[in-house]
This record gives C-alpha cells, structure tokens and sequence, in this order.
C-alpha cells in the first residue's frame, strides 16, 4: 500500500488550497481571489484500497515583513522537512520567479522526489506553455504536470503520479477521516474565507478569527459564537457596516458554509473587536491563531 505526507509548496494565489480540495475531492482549505489566504499547514486525508495520501497545504512563499508572515514561512519549511513527495505548484504564464527558483533548487538538494504542477493552463495556449515546460526540464525536473485546479483538468494523472512516488506502509489514519484539525478550525477558516471575498485589501489581512464558543445541541441548531479581531477601530468599522449590514452579509455567506461543511443548521453569532498591533504580536498569534 502506498502511504506517505505530499507537501504543497508555491507562491501565494498560485491556486494551491484549490488544487487541494481538488485532489481530495472535498473543500478542505479556504480559498479567494486573494493572496496569502492560507496561515496555516493544513493536512488533508486521501484514502484509497491502495493508498493513502497525506497532503500539506502550506501558507505562500514570500519575503515576510511582519511576524506573523515570518511563523507562516516557517510552515512551509515544515512542510517540505515532514514531506515524503513535494508537489510546487506553478504558473504557466511566466518563468519561475527569483524565490520560486531559491525554493526550488533549494529544495533540489535534499532526497525527495520533486513534481511539477503547471496550475491554470486554461488560461494560455498550448504553444506558450511549451516553453516554460522546457524551462522547467532544464532545472533539473522531469515530472512536470499541467493543470488546472479549477477546472479538474489533468487532476486524475497529477494525483496517479503523486501516489507512484509515495512509499509503503501501513495506514497512519482511519479510512474515513479526511483532516487532523476539529472543526472549530475549519469553521473558524470558513468566517476567514467570506471575510476575504466580501473586504477591500487591508481588511483580510488584519482580521483574525476565534471561536470562542462551540455547543453542539441535539435536535437542535448548533450555537457558534465568533470573535474577529482587527487592529484598528476604523477597520472594525469597515467590518460591520452602515447599520451592520456589511457583518450580516458576512454571517450570512458563512453561515451557509458551515451548515454544508457540519452538514446541519447552526446558530452563528461574530463579534468585532480590535487588538492593536497582533500581527507583530508572537505570543498572541501562537495563542489565539496556532492554537489547534
């Protein structure tokens, strides 16, 4: 049986957390037009009669300016360092970047097997993708994939050759669990995501979510009571709206999500409230943001 961790590593807004839920066939990682939408190493559960892959999706990589950019490049060296297989997602519209060339051959040194994935190939013409594939091959690799995560192209052969390189073994999980983290997480990252979609560029990157309360209740809908913290009053704000208009919009769209994540209805209350600075804050971000 083939069983092993594949590693996600690329820039941000590459398509990364998409091709994930892509491979899984199940939304796990939040996604948005946004870059750097994943903060965290989130490992999603692929079980097979023959396989089981354990994939990594890891944070973008990027030049971190603040210390929360800083734990978050840390991530993915963790998630190359844990990985048995390292899948770097690409674009085809241009060669590899300066720190995606770094990462590369970094990376390149090690033993583990390396693939390729040309994400997006919907949007260029097979002639020009020609080129960048030959770019690639002269770096040294051979398994090169191209996809497009959105539209399932190429998935089924990028997931088959990703299978091929992982090595024997045993089961490290049940067949019917498909992620590590509680669902406090994953409906904590559903808030995240809606805030990504529905706020202008700052806003996404100054908010953070905690669930503070989680009651499952028999018969009944769950209870979930949500805090968002921003840095400043003015972007607080920005959150709730004229009237609280824009915080329902918000409750709305990830309500609907999690009730189809839980598979049942919830009660979803958020708060807004501002906590000066936390970006630059390690032990906050540890407490409140790495804490599952």
């Amino acid at each position: 049986m083939k069983v092993g961790y594949c590693g996600i590593i690329g820039k941000p807004n590459v398509g990364k957390s998409t091709l994930i839920n892509a491979l899984l066939r199940y939304k796990l990682s939040a996604i948005s037009p946004k870059p750097q939408t994943t903060r965290h190493r989130i490992l999603g559960i692929l079980s097979g009669p023959d396989h089981q892959v354990l994939f990594l999706d890891s944070p973008g990589i990027l030049q971190p300016r603040y210390v929360l950019q800083e734990l978050m490049q840390k991530e993915i060296e963790e998630v190359i360092e844990s990985s048995d297989v390292i899948l770097f997602v690409g674009e085809p519209f241009a060669p590899p970047t300066k720190i995606e060339e770094e990462l590369l051959k970094k990376t390149a040194q090690g033993p583990k097997p390396i693939i390729i994935a040309l994400n997006k190939v919907d949007l260029v013409k097979k002639e020009n993708l020609l080129p960048l594939i030959d770019d690639y091959r002269s770096m040294g690799f051979e398994e090169i994939y191209p996809i497009s995560a959105l539209k399932l192209i190429g998935i089924d052969d990028l997931r088959a050759g990703i299978i091929e390189k992982l090595p024997t073994g045993e089961p490290l999980y049940p067949p019917d669990m498909i992620a590590d983290k509680p669902e406090r997480f994953f409906v904590s990252e559903m808030i995240r995501e809606a805030i990504f979609y529905l706020y202008g560029e700052e806003i996404p990157y100054a908010s953070s979510v905690e669930i503070e309360e989680f009651k499952e209740r028999e018969g009944g809908k769950d209870y979930i009571r949500a805090i968002i913290y921003v840095e400043k009053p003015s972007q607080k704000k920005i959150i709730i709206g004229e009237g609280g208009k824009a915080i329902k919009r918000l409750g709305k769209i990830a309500r609907e999500n999690i009730e189809n994540f839980l598979g049942k209805e919830v009660y979803l209350e958020i708060w807004v409230k501002v906590k000066e600075a936390w970006r630059k804050d390690i032990n906050w971000i540890k407490e409140k943001i790495y804490q599952y």
